[in-house]
């Protein structure tokens, strides 16, 4: 039997007029006003396509479902989407119906999977469509997230979401408190994939496409390649079962942190120091080409 402490936990988490839902537990009545995340409580879509750009056994030939949310409640000052994680302008609403609608038409589209980018904000409408639709999928559903994200949030995704896509961006808290105002963000990414590996289990892939399991992505950045050796040591350490995708696609064209170390691309010393440091720990994944750097590679939303 499950305790009154545990009930309150849950329902707390599936209320946004008092909002828990992720880290920042900022308690904004979302059905009235923003919260950290920058969003009310009514779902907002920037865009729905065929994604091409992913990790090799998520686009594969057709593309990825990709539906991409507004808002974000982290602060990264060199994010290549902030168009859309820090949109204030309204637009965009799209009721449960019409996500469920959605996922759907790009499973007919030819979608190798449907791929949530960003939902953290939104977890108990998208959890609630999830349901609705999830008989109706032949494909897996992938979780794509900032790795910012409390353990309770993520479980009312268990049995819904096949395959997690969390980013693990830093290992040093004063780097994440820096560079996206979020000192705590080690400790709470590592308890976030945590969980995500004790849902899906270890990575699987059929024909060359991934079907369950963890993909754990590091984006190196200019003057923490150390930092990225270390979140190679804790993912070879704490989450061996799950894949790593160390990401070079870094461009200073998005740095608005107003720090003059991020005004350049990564040297490729520095870049293969995290490779050569998850080869090492007997990690496997995947890696990026030095022309992954670009903005060509943004969608336009």
């Amino acid at each position: 039997m499950g305790s009154a402490n545990g009930k309150n936990k849950s329902m707390a988490i599936r209320e946004l007029k008092n909002c828990m839902l992720c880290p920042r537990r900022c308690g904004a009545d979302r059905t009235k006003t923003k919260g950290a995340c920058g969003e009310k409580d009514k779902m907002r879509v920037a865009k729905a396509m065929l994604h091409f750009f992913e990790e090799p056994p998520i686009s594969g030939t057709k593309g990825s479902g990709a539906i991409f949310f507004y808002g974000c409640n982290l602060r990264c000052g060199y994010c290549q989407n902030a168009a859309v994680s820090r949109d204030t302008s309204g637009g965009g609403e799209v009721s449960e119906e019409e996500l469920y609608k959605g996922m759907l038409d790009l499973q007919q589209q030819g979608a190798h999977n449907i791929n949530l980018v960003t939902a953290a904000h939104f977890a108990p409408l998208v959890a609630r469509a999830l349901r609705r639709v999830k008989p109706r999928l032949t494909i897996p559903v992938v979780y794509n997230s900032s790795g910012y994200e409390l353990p309770e949030a993520l479980a009312l995704f268990e049995g819904l979401v096949d395959v997690y896509l969390p980013d693990f961006k830093y290992a040093d808290s004063s780097a994440a408190k820096r560079y996206s105002a979020a000192e705590d963000y080690p400790c709470v990414a590592q308890e976030a994939i945590k969980e995500m590996v004790r849902q899906v289990g270890a990575y699987r892939e059929e024909g060359g496409l991934v079907k369950k399991g963890v993909i754990v992505r590091h984006l190196v950045l200019p003057g923490l390649s150390r930092d990225g050796e270390r979140v190679m040591r804790i993912i070879a350490e704490k989450f061996p079962c799950a894949r790593v995708s160390v990401m070079r696609q870094y461009t200073p064209d998005f740095n608005k942190t107003g720090d003059p170390h991020l005004d350049r691309t990564v040297t490729s010393l520095e870049y293969n120091r995290v490779v050569n440091a998850a080869r090492e720990l007997g990690l496997e994944g995947f890696m990026q080409g030095a022309d992954s750097v670009g903005t060509r590679f943004t969608p336009d939303f």
